[in-house]
Formats: C-alpha cells, sequence, structure tokens
C-alpha cells in the first residue's frame, strides 16, 4: 500500500505563494500519474494539476500560468507551487495517485486558506 503525505499549506495572502509537498511511501516510477485534487466548501473534488511518469502535465483553467506541479523522482516526491494565490484558492488540497497496476491512493489533505 502507498502512503502519501502532504506538506506545506497554510494561510497566505492573495498574491502570496505557497508550495505543497507530497512524498510517497516507495518508487513514483511505478506511477502512472500524480495529482493534486482541491475541494472547498460547498463544491465538489476537483483536479487541480497532474503530471504522468512520461512527463506531461495538465492543468485546471483557473490555475493555468499560475501552478505548477513537479516530481523528483530521487525524492518519491511530487509538487506543486502555487503563484499569485487567490481567496478561491482555498480549500483542501489532495494529493493523488495513480499506479500502473490500476490501484488509487489519496492523501489526508492540506489545508491552503487565501484570505487578507
Amino acid at each position: 500500500q502507498v502512503q502519501l503525505v502532504e506538506s506545506g499549506g497554510g494561510l497566505v495572502q492573495p498574491g502570496g505563494s505557497l508550495r505543497l509537498t507530497c512524498s510517497a511511501s516507495r518508487v513514483i516510477y511505478t506511477f502512472e500519474t500524480m495529482a493534486w485534487y482541491r475541494q472547498a466548501p460547498g463544491k465538489q473534488r476537483e483536479l487541480v494539476a497532474s503530471v504522468t511518469m512520461s512527463g506531461g502535465t495538465d492543468y485546471a483553467e483557473s490555475v493555468k500560468g499560475r501552478f505548477t506541479i513537479s516530481r523528483d523522482d530521487t525524492k518519491n516526491t511530487v509538487y506543486l507551487q502555487m503563484n499569485s494565490l487567490k481567496p478561491e484558492d482555498t480549500a483542501l488540497y489532495y494529493c493523488y495517485v495513480k499506479e500502473w497496476i490500476g490501484r488509487n491512493f489519496w492523501g489526508q489533505g492540506a489545508q491552503v486558506t487565501v484570505s487578507s
């Protein structure tokens, strides 16, 4: 079983930056996809950004140009760099992994709050 541990969340003012980190318990070359999702109160969970093991990335339209997803295979880690944060980015952010063999895993979530 894969364990995912998120870190880096917190409170930031509009226009500020945060970097979320997701550390996996084993080598990430077994993962077809790593991604970040978020869920705000009263809203459905949505895909924020994803990266495949081949290097392809996808972003939600609302974060394009502001967020960047990246991975470090040597550290079994995926990052989400969040710049120019807006109040509407406030949500619980979840790390997600899809294995090549088909199993899915979720982190426990990291709270990001953007407020003056």
